[in-house]
């Protein structure tokens, strides 16, 4: 009993019993830690092919900017962990590959390479690299199944100050711009906020559910099938341009009259 009770008085004790706590634990977390998830979820849904094919699309096409194992490079950013619904954003929106490296991409046509398949490949190689959000189901993005009143009310609190109510877009600093969402596909919308492409702040579940995001697709969408009541769109930018038409046509209308007036009296006399 002496002997035991001086071992534990011992200088090294503690840290013997530190590092032994420090191995059980770390054995533990091995042995139940879930592994690499996204990987695991490409095997067992049969896209092991998808991630080889799209490796080899991404070394062809996506290294040069982001480097041989997509770690970054001062031409890009690194894409370890941003997942596949940034590449499916991204690449279906022609925004990728970059053409001209600026302040921020703008949407444009698509590469001639680029197949929903070959999109496909690419964002189940990007998944596998390190997890990160995954591109939404058809059920997620069905407008149908939103609440549109519910979305407008969450889209003019979130996203009207860079968006436009409408979704036309708008400028912001330092020559970036909030894109118009017209041409936005359901699915682009919900990645978009999912990974916050550009300037764009990410509006992950915990800040926005689902559901919610869903409900702004169903506002977003039902907006751009609007009829314009007036007959003329003017932009759909708001009071800017109204208030712009109605200066010159009221006020130049005004003048018209009145040097119609005027000149009517004029050949009276």
């Amino acid at each position: 009993m002496n002997r035991i009770t001086a071992g534990r008085r011992h200088p090294l004790a503690r840290y013997a019993v530190l590092l032994f706590a420090l191995t059980l634990l770390g054995g533990v977390y091995t042995l139940t830690a879930p592994g690499n998830q996204s990987a695991d979820a490409a095997i067992a849904s049969g896209k092991v092919d998808d991630v080889a094919e799209g490796k080899k699309l991404f070394e062809k096409t996506c290294s040069s900017c982001h480097g041989p194992q997509a770690q970054g490079t001062e031409n890009g950013p690194t894409l370890v962990g941003v997942g596949a619904a940034a590449v499916d954003f991204q690449v279906s929106s022609g925004r990728m590959p970059a053409a001209n490296p600026g302040a921020q991409a703008p949407r444009k046509p698509l590469a001639p390479w680029v197949t929903p398949k070959r999109i496909d490949q690419l964002a189940a190689y990007v998944q596998s690299l390190g997890g990160g959000p995954t591109v939404p189901s058809k059920e997620q993005v069905d407008p149908a199944l939103g609440n549109e009143a519910k979305g407008g009310e969450l889209f003019r609190a979130n996203c009207i100050s860079c968006h436009n109510w409408v979704g036309a877009g708008g400028a912001l600093t330092e020559g970036k711009y909030a894109p118009n969402l017209n041409e936005a596909s359901p699915t682009q919308i919900y990645a978009a906020m999912v990974t916050g492409p550009q300037a764009m702040p990410v509006f992950n579940d915990s800040i926005i559910t689902p559901e919610q995001k869903r409900d702004m697709i169903a506002y977003i969408v039902g907006v751009r099938e609007q009829k314009d009541p007036g007959g003329f769109g003017l932009g759909r930018i708001g009071p800017v341009t109204e208030g712009l038409v109605a200066w010159i046509v009221g006020i130049g209308g005004m003048a018209l009259a009145a040097i119609w007036i005027t000149a009517k009296r004029r050949q009276a006399k």
